[in-house]
């Protein structure tokens, strides 16, 4: 009994051992592979800690200048709209409809009302024949996705039922 018990504490050490030396080798790669210094790392985390942005500890995920904000300067934010700009975005949205209709559904008020609002502008887009010819190329050349778990074409799958990728280059061409 002794014996086993002594056992699974040496396993429970190695196996913390190496999490810990994983975790450290992660955490090194991820710096080495950011392209910060050694002194840049320090000057974040030095402006960190003068800033309060460091987890207090204990059982809540709080950061020190969420608990005790009297205590570092406050975080400066970018500059916003001014009053008259959002007061525009305001009459243009309440002209085209675009605002909520209120009450239990989520639907705009040009969604609901479409004939008493102007109609929003669309980007130009394919016809639909283009549209139903490029589907028929993409299943003749089993370029489309077979379905399933992976994302795999029908091509890949199957290279012998569909033609190879520079005979449907020199087609289109």
């Amino acid at each position: 009994m002794k014996f086993s018990n002594i056992r699974s504490k040496r396993m429970a050490v190695i196996a913390g051992v190496a999490a810990a030396a994983f975790i450290g080798l992660s955490a090194a790669h991820a710096d080495s592979a950011s392209g910060k210094t050694r002194a840049q790392v320090k000057a974040e985390l030095a402006d960190a800690i003068r800033t309060g942005d460091v987890y207090a500890g204990g059982e809540t995920p709080v950061k020190l200048n969420e608990l005790y904000p009297d205590r570092y300067p406050a975080k400066s934010t970018a500059a916003g709209k001014t009053r008259e700009q959002v007061k525009a975005e305001l009459d243009e949205a309440v002209r085209t409809g675009d605002i909520y209709a209120g009450g239990e559904t989520p639907v705009k008020l040009n969604e609901l009302f479409p004939d008493r609002y102007p109609a929003k502008r669309t980007a130009a887009g394919k016809t639909r024949e283009q549209v139903k010819a490029e589907l028929d190329e993409a299943i003749r050349t089993g370029d489309i996705y077979a379905g399933g778990d992976t994302p795999v074409k029908l091509n890949e799958l199957f290279p012998g039922l569909y033609p190879s990728q520079s005979v449907a280059l020199s087609r289109a061409q």
